[in-house]
């Protein structure tokens, strides 16, 4: 008997450390009416049964949204912070606190998500909506990944331009394969990897936290800019557009909802409760942190870019501030070395973004069309289609069009955002897909209330900037009328999905109850004592292969 038991407990820890996707789903058939012991059939109670501590939980639910915040860290952020602090200084600052509570509230959707019905946010489109829908919307997800994928590509060059003094096109093309070699690195320690691109980011952040301290800016100023909502001078509506668009990015819902699957769940109610505390805890750390790396950026570029004494040259620099020249706001903190230091710093911000991007669009594809690819294979089919526009605007505008090309991306994610957005928040309030864990009325109200802000910013920039842009432009009459004809339906086109999207009612069911009815058999699967193998626990064997530490 002693032998049988022995057996039991290494055949759970070796489930136990398994990197496979397992969803528990039981029912009141499989397991007995009363808590029994499997082997020695016998009644236990469940209050002599040990617990695992909190904690322990806790950390056994981190990961996923730490990797995906590093997408708040891109160089997309990073060259749209800049912009920002050097052209308006602290008064975009609004945008980053409302940006980075609404990017909470819509990643805790996204995980809760998958905790609930095992399933990501890709593959719930695909189930739900006609084909047409599906493919549109899967194609929209792709142009995505791209845009989010074009700053990676630029920042990454700019990097290389620093260290080596490279041209910024011929940095273009060896990102295609810097990223191939990151990606070839994991199988060498995936869990070492992450650490030394975290700890390089964090560099950064530490550099213009002590640049910040070294430039004091005026903490009125601050917080006036973080709480008084405000748009004036020039191109400061786009310049918030793109914020926005850097910061709430459409691939990351579909890439949080399919990471939190890396996680053993059980298919309880407890158990989806307990997840879903835990990775909103996780992600509001993450994002928090993030919150405040950004605060420091814009703080800096706007603190330095707008003192009385600064030289011609560095005038001219802040005039047209871009990922390239930033260097200089380090000088005061690093010397010499600030050059370094940031080039070290954006190339770590472009390769582990990069690797999220992979993800989000393996899951993208998996999801719509049940098409899996290598990651090679996939990172370098989006790097490739990436890498075309980044090459052409690096060789006829050099830095200074590559760094607009980055606003450009980050207006497109923005763009984009309601075609993941809007299936997100349906999803998650409906009966239909959520049972019982569907959003409460206020988180309801919230999320349709903030989504519906940027989405209405969103068509009004767009019809107002291009009526104005019709309105003055310079091209002949027959030229600026042709133009119209064909962006004019686009632009009805794009407000039609949007409200389609907004009105269909849900209609397939995915939600499955979870098994209630024994609590002791639900306390000890939860608590590891009983053995999953004797369980019905399908495999997600499509995303076993997610590298995150168990």
């Amino acid at each position: 008997m002693e032998n049988q038991n022995q057996e039991q407990q290494q055949r759970a820890g070796t489930d136990g450390a398994s990197t496979r996707i397992t969803a528990a789903i039981y029912s009141e058939a499989t397991l007995p009416s009363k808590h029994f012991d499997l082997d020695l059939q016998h009644t236990i109670d469940p209050k002599d049964e040990p617990q695992k501590p909190g904690w322990r939980k806790f950390l056994a639910h981190v990961g996923p949204g730490f990797l995906v915040s590093l997408a708040y860290l891109d160089p997309g952020n990073l060259e749209t912070d800049l912009q920002a602090g050097a052209n308006h200084r602290y008064e975009l600052l609004w945008v980053i606190l409302i940006g980075l509570v609404f990017a909470l509230i819509i990643q805790s959707l996204s995980a809760n998500l998958g905790v609930t019905t095992g399933k990501h946010l890709s593959e719930l489109c695909k189930a739900e909506y006609p084909p047409f829908v599906k493919y549109c919307l899967w194609l929209l997800a792709e142009v995505a990944v791209i845009a989010a994928d074009i700053p990676e590509v630029i920042g990454t060059a700019f990097a290389l331009n620093l260290l080596f003094n490279i041209p910024v096109w011929t940095g273009v093309l060896l990102t295609g394969f810097s990223t191939l070699l990151l990606l070839g690195l994991q199988r060498y320690g995936v869990r070492k990897l992450e650490i030394l691109i975290a700890v390089l980011v964090f560099v950064m952040a530490a550099c213009f936290f002590g640049e910040m301290s070294y430039v004091k800016p005026p903490a009125s100023g601050v917080l006036q800019g973080m709480f008084i909502p405000k748009l004036s001078g020039q191109r400061a509506t786009g310049d918030a557009i793109a914020l926005l668009g850097a910061l709430v990015m459409p691939h990351n819902l579909f890439l949080h909802s399919a990471l939190v699957l890396s996680r053993k769940i059980p298919k309880s109610v407890r158990g989806i409760n307990d997840a879903c505390r835990y990775f909103l805890i996780e992600s509001g750390f993450a994002l928090f942190v993030a919150f405040l790396i950004n605060v420091a950026i814009i703080s800096v570029s706007g603190t330095v870019c707008h003192q009385n004494n600064l030289s011609g040259t560095e005038d001219k620099t802040c005039s047209d501030l871009t990922l390239n020249s930033a260097s200089f706001l380090l000088q005061n903190v690093l010397g010499r070395s600030s050059k370094i230091f940031y080039a070290i710093a954006l190339l770590a911000s472009g390769q582990s973004s990069t690797i999220t991007g992979t993800y989000a669009g393996q899951f993208v594809m998996q999801g719509f069309l049940d098409i899996k690819m290598k990651k090679w294979a996939r990172n370098l089919l989006t790097r490739c289609i990436a890498i075309t526009p980044s090459l052409i605007v690096s060789i006829i505008g050099g830095s200074s069009g590559a760094g607009r090309l980055i606003i450009i991306a980050s207006m497109i994610l923005s763009f984009e955002l309601p075609f993941a957005l809007i299936p997100l928040l349906k999803f998650s309030s409906s009966a239909t897909k959520m049972g019982p864990h569907k959003n409460s009325i206020y988180i309801i109200v919230i999320s349709w209330i903030l989504g519906m802000g940027i989405i209405g910013i969103n068509i009004y920039y767009l019809s107002t900037g291009f009526v104005g842009w019709i309105i003055h432009s310079s091209l002949p009459k027959v030229a600026t009328v042709f133009i119209g004809i064909l962006v004019f339906p686009l632009m009805a086109i794009y407000i039609l999905a949007v409200v389609y999207l907004t009105l269909r009612k849900d209609t397939v069911v995915t939600f499955i109850e979870p098994t209630n009815n024994d609590p002791a058999a639900q306390n000890q699967m939860e608590n590891g004592l009983l053995n999953s193998s004797d369980l019905p626990v399908p495999f997600r064997q499509d995303l076993a292969g997610i590298p995150l530490p168990q």
